[in-house]
């Protein structure tokens, strides 16, 4: 029996394989967080085709985890100016908002992307774009200038301390595989 077909080496890691997530947490960092009141998250389910008893992911309609962003907050490691608040939020499940990332969402929905509605064939896909194109008339979610809101030496100051963060974690890898080298030539020994 081949045992080893069964294994999978767990992968390497690298420090500087984190520095998308170091971006998005310097922009997630900043963006206000607005909660809903209670007739929002009403008028939201009831735009998306649900209520309190049938709550679901949005794109596929498994059980909801979460609320996805609709509009990315972070593009091209930018901030878009989009805000947490209930106007650019959607239920979604973890699968759906992993595979979704800061994709457009239409556009996503119908690409073979691993995980997305289309790859999974969920049977009443139209239907919920349908669902998510009037969502996104319902309210126009609040877009802000953050760089003219803080001022440009604030803001430069900002995306400075993120440039100095993903040098360190460079500096950092550089070490890392060094050690690691190191280590390996041990084991070897032993």
């Amino acid at each position: 029996m081949d045992y080893l077909s069964l294994f999978r080496m767990p992968t390497p890691m690298k420090i500087t394989g984190r520095s998308s997530s170091i971006t998005n947490a310097f922009i997630n960092s900043i963006i206000p967080v607005i909660a809903p009141t209670n007739e929002q998250v009403k008028n939201a389910l009831e735009i998306l085709g649900m209520d309190h008893d049938s709550f679901q992911c949005s794109y596929c309609g498994v059980a909801a985890t979460e609320w996805d962003h609709l509009r990315p907050l972070v593009l091209g490691k930018k901030p878009t100016g989009y805000i947490s608040e209930i106007h650019n939020l959607v239920p979604a499940c973890g699968k759906c908002n992993q595979s979704k990332g800061n994709k457009q969402w239409a556009t996503w929905m119908e690409s073979d992307a691993p995980l997305s509605p289309k790859k999974r064939k969920v049977k009443d896909l139209e239907y919920r774009m349908q669902r998510l194109a009037d969502y996104e008339k319902w309210v126009e979610p609040t877009k802000m200038d953050f760089e003219m809101i803080l001022g440009r030496e604030k803001w430069g100051k900002h995306w400075e301390n993120c440039d100095k963060v993903q040098l360190i974690m460079k500096q950092a890898q550089v070490l890392a595989n060094e050690i690691n080298k190191t280590v390996a030539e041990a084991y070897k020994k032993l």
